[in-house]
């Protein structure tokens, strides 16, 4: 198998992060709001107020994405983790998922926060094997979230 490499947040992968995380939502949910001021300006977003994005190649190939948003100086969201379909089975989310544990410690975050869907059931996997507890979710955050699950660093 090819190896998996992460990339750091780079505007010109910015399509990659659109494309990839609007297939996997449009196909189990749809498009909110908020999904939609993120895919298209991730930059003022999620970057500028302190968070990143990271990027899985696999040889010229943009496979996967993930994000972090800055809740606050300790806590971090992970958010938008997406592979695309030619490239799931290989382990991708895992290795996108550690790697943004990494860069919330490495940016002084100490928890990380996610919301997802209980049919997640292949990213549940990967959160559970990490350490993430769920814990209760408050109204009205995400219409399509019915979970909440958080991991100190």
């Amino acid at each position: 198998m090819d190896q998996i490499e992460i990339l750091p947040y780079s505007p010109e992968l910015n399509p990659f992060f659109k494309s990839i995380n609007q297939a996997w939502v449009e196909s189990l949910f749809s498009i909110e709001p908020f999904d939609q001021a993120q895919l298209d300006n991730p930059e003022e977003i999620i970057v500028k107020p302190g968070g990143t994005i990271l990027y899985a190649r696999i040889g010229k190939e943009i496979i996967g994405t993930v994000g972090l948003h800055k809740v606050s100086d300790e806590v971090y969201e992970l958010i938008k983790m997406g592979v695309a379909a030619s490239a799931k089975g290989k382990g991708v989310g895992m290795i996108l998922a550690k790697s943004a544990l990494q860069k919330a410690k490495d940016m002084g975050g100490k928890k990380v926060i996610l919301y997802t869907h209980s049919k997640l059931a292949s990213a549940l996997r990967i959160y559970e094997k990490l350490g993430f507890k769920e814990v209760e979710l408050e109204e009205g955050k995400y219409c399509r979230c019915d979970l909440k699950m958080e991991l100190d660093l």
